[in-house]
């Protein structure tokens, strides 16, 4: 029984640590100079400066956050590092990332070119930004693995939905 403990303690498990900003590569380095395993997704990006110089720079694709992959023993070193302001929790204690999560989010990043994107929730207040909808808002709704925007007219007090891809929306209060 006690076995059975002792190598649960020692899993390693993905969390997400909640960072100061701009300080995700620093503290990325430093757990790595302490032989933790991180991952911190980046994206390429053309930044241009006030002075009009533009230039390729590498973001974080969540700022403030990066993953750190650690036992339970482990987690209060994470925490206790310069720049780290805590986890990630989705209740008291830090919520573990499955490892097939980190897996898929690699291939994005790696393969995919991934680059942010608004949180959306259900019921959230959206506008279309592409395809012959663009400049229509509506109100977000999934069905099964599918997103949907219902538009309404309201002189005849009707809604449709209509599928759109989670690529060709953006929330209502952001502007492009």
């Amino acid at each position: 029984m006690t076995d059975t403990k002792t190598s649960s303690d020692t899993t390693l498990n993905w969390y997400a640590l909640h960072t100061r900003s701009r300080h995700e590569k620093r503290v990325a380095e430093r757990l790595g100079l302490q032989a933790l395993e991180t991952f911190l997704p980046v994206h390429r990006t053309t930044h241009a400066w006030k002075n009009g110089v533009h230039a390729e720079v590498e973001l974080p694709l969540f700022p403030c956050y990066l993953f750190a992959r650690a036992s339970i023993h482990n987690r209060i070193r994470l925490v206790q590092q310069p720049g780290v302001l805590g986890f990630a929790a989705s209740t008291s204690s830090p919520t573990i990332i499955p490892d097939e999560e980190i897996s898929v989010l690699r291939v994005a990043v790696e393969n995919l070119k991934a680059k942010p994107h608004p949180y959306l929730n259900n019921g959230d207040a959206v506008r279309i930004v592409a395809g012959p909808l663009a400049g229509m808002e509506g109100i977000l709704t999934r069905r099964k693995q599918e997103y949907r925007v219902v538009l309404s007219i309201e002189a005849i007090m009707r809604s449709i939905a209509v599928e759109v891809s989670e690529f060709e929306i953006e929330p209502k209060g952001e502007k492009h």
